[in-house]
């Protein structure tokens, strides 16, 4: 995908910073700069997801259960189309599983992130949203407060592990805010007890 490419114009461009080509060494480190291979694997998973992303085959699944029972009542009446009618008439399989679905095929199951703050001032360093959904599995990376600053900061990344494979998190990045709790002046335990 979109990294492949990346490493091919990486080879290429760092072959032209040997030769010394003009403005090719700036290209080169941007290239190769964190944020633009944490944005590039972003990209990419995204568009596997919308891939493989489930689309409903109909959003209106009880109105063509009416359909079916009304088409088998006119069918010759065989035991397989009563037994397909009576199934299909059943208030467990109309109420519950056909309901079911259509309230899940009608909704919009998209992250959304909270709007940026509008008092950010012009001078503050850049910060990232990360939205990582943890599903009883840990982390994978900890945490520890910074000797100089006193900010809580992600001390290392553990390979292989969630945030690893988000890509969005990196060792030395400032932890301000965990699930919607500003976590200045807490304790690293007190922060791992809300991630």
């Amino acid at each position: 995908g979109v990294s492949h490419v990346l490493t091919l114009v990486l080879q290429e461009l760092s072959l032209l910073c040997k030769r010394d080509v003009n403005g090719v060494g700036m290209l080169y480190d941007l290239l190769r700069s964190r944020w633009l291979q944490a944005l590039l694997k972003i990209y990419e998973c995204l568009q596997h997801y919308l891939g493989k992303r489930p689309v409903p085959v109909t959003l209106q699944a009880r109105a063509l259960n009416r359909e079916v029972v009304e088409l088998l009542r006119e069918a010759p009446q065989s035991g397989e189309t009563k037994e397909l009618r009576r199934l299909l008439r059943a208030p467990h399989f109309k109420a519950a599983l056909l309901s079911a679905h259509d309230a899940v095929a009608q909704k919009d199951f998209e992250p959304t992130l909270p709007p940026l703050p509008d008092n950010i001032p012009e001078n503050e360093e850049a910060m990232r949203i990360v939205c990582l959904v943890k599903n009883n599995q840990p982390l994978g990376a900890t945490i520890k407060r910074h000797e100089i600053t006193g900010d809580i900061t992600v001390a290392r990344v553990i390979h292989g592990g969630l945030a690893d494979r988000s890509g969005l998190l990196y060792a030395g990045d400032k932890l301000v805010e965990v699930n919607g709790v500003p976590i200045e002046g807490l304790e690293p335990e007190q922060v791992i007890n809300i991630l």
